[in-house]
């Protein structure tokens, strides 16, 4: 190809127009002269190079391949595109694609193409590429699942194609019902499991199940059994069309289950009779019922008194016993002889005893029982004379040392005891546990360290 001389501006806009980045250095690789194509690689700082050898420029691992450009000198049979990596200012990198021509006068040009797009299909290509192992490893897992699930069922599983409606699997309950312990099954009209005269009933049941998408139910003689079966039919479809899953069930284990219509009656009428109180709530301590001993333990008349209030609100430390009572109940956990005060309808506070246990059936419910503590402590009275005195061990420290001292270790007893038990409540909260002792958290971290049940980097970081 015959080329006319080209003048410099002219020359520099077809270098532009080839190259994103354009360097002239002296044969033993000094650069005097940069030029950039593009915007983005402005954060190369190109500008900076001039004066420094080009093979300071880029990256360790990239320095014996610009050794070998700068080596050829352009010639035609060893020049070739060469990947660069060069370092930016802020520790970067950014990958060219150089190829090395020479300019006469002992004067090299290298011209350079941008890789970052290049890069970035790489990048997402191997994103996709382990994307897909992902899903494939995924797909292995469910599919051998599935074979364990569909293998050990112990009813009869016939997987049959919606257009020939022959069987495509059989699982060993449906191999040993039909008697198939040669695996003929698969292949076989489906038609050809059932006696002649339910094979009508079964053919419209595939029928009913393809047009109306739903699970479909009848009744028919399996091959060589006497009794009739249920057969139900589910239609689901895959890459190479619709499918039926088809099971096959006694009778008697599709049979409903006898209730005794007098249970439901019966338990709700002893619920709305216990001793206790006793409170129905949701999720969100909504109150749902309440019995008559509950309606009285919080002093109302009627139940509408309370039904659709929170049970929070009726708790005399609120949220905080509140939080501790959810807790244990979202993690399915009972809770049992929980010590709290109530507060009824007149503003008066009732210390009681708090149980709980959470209802799945249904709905997601929960059911406290409520223990007025006054009316057991009363009970109690008669029994507690005939206990030993808790404080006969203090009585025979007395004359041994000063009172002071007695009654100064009996307070940090009873002190790190509540503490303890404030903090077993509430699954070790502080914060809850330090409102229901009625301290600020700072009090309480200070106590927590004076007993020892705290680090003292853990106060600090409070």
């Amino acid at each position: 190809m015959k080329l006319p001389s080209l003048d410099s501006s002219t020359f520099s806009q077809l270098l532009g127009v080839v190259s994103d980045v354009t360097v002239v250095m002296d044969a033993q690789g000094v650069i005097e002269d940069v030029s950039t194509g593009q915007d983005k690689l402005a954060s190369l700082g190109c500008q900076t190079w001039i004066g420094r050898r080009w093979i300071d420029t880029v990256t360790s691992e990239s320095r014996i391949k610009i050794q070998e450009m700068l080596k050829s000198q352009g010639l035609p049979d060893v020049m070739r595109w060469r990947h660069v990596n060069h370092l930016t200012p802020l520790g970067s990198e950014v990958a060219l694609q150089y190829v090395v021509l020479p300019l006469g006068a002992g004067k090299l040009l290298a011209m350079g193409r941008d890789l970052e797009s290049l890069a970035e299909l790489q990048r997402r290509l191997v994103e996709t590429q382990q994307s897909m192992e992902r899903d494939y490893l995924r797909l292995r897992h469910i599919e051998a699942r599935y074979r364990v699930l569909f293998d050990t069922s112990p009813e009869a599983v016939l997987v049959v194609d919606a257009g020939s409606q022959r069987v495509l699997e059989a699982n060993l309950g449906a191999q040993t019902l039909l008697k198939d312990a040669g695996k003929r099954l698969v292949g076989r009209d489906v038609r050809e499991c059932f006696d002649g005269d339910s094979q009508g009933e079964v053919q419209s049941l595939l029928r009913m199940a393809l047009a109306t998408g739903r699970i479909e139910m009848c009744a028919a003689r399996v091959a060589g059994q006497s009794a009739p079966w249920t057969v139900s039919a589910t239609v689901f479809r895959q890459e190479g069309g619709a499918q039926f899953l088809v099971r096959l069930v006694t009778r008697e284990a599709v049979a409903e289950p006898r209730h005794d219509p007098q249970s439901p009656a019966m338990l709700g009428e002893a619920m709305a009779h216990f001793p206790d109180g006793w409170l129905l709530t949701d999720q969100a301590g909504v109150i749902k019922s309440v019995n008559e001993e509950g309606m009285a333990l919080l002093g109302l008349t009627a139940s509408s008194q309370v039904v659709g209030q929170t049970m929070e609100r009726w708790l005399l430390r609120g949220a905080v016993d509140w939080g501790v009572l959810q807790t244990s109940l979202r993690q399915q956990l009972p809770v049992r002889n929980f010590a709290t005060e109530v507060r009824t309808l007149s503003g008066m506070t009732l210390p009681v005893e708090v149980s709980a246990i959470s209802l799945a059936r249904p709905e997601p419910m929960y059911v406290f029982f409520v223990r007025d503590m006054d009316r057991r402590l009363q009970a109690g009275t008669s029994m507690s004379q005939h206990q030993v005195n808790p404080f006969a061990e203090l009585s025979q420290l007395v004359g041994r040392r000063p009172i002071k001292d007695i009654v100064g270790e009996t307070v940090d007893t009873i002190e790190r005891m509540c503490i303890e038990t404030a903090l077993e409540l509430t699954h070790n909260n502080r914060a809850s546990a330090a409102e229901m002792l009625g301290l600020s958290r700072q009090s309480l971290y200070v106590k927590l360290r004076r007993f020892g049940m705290v680090a003292d980097v853990e106060v600090d970081n409070a």
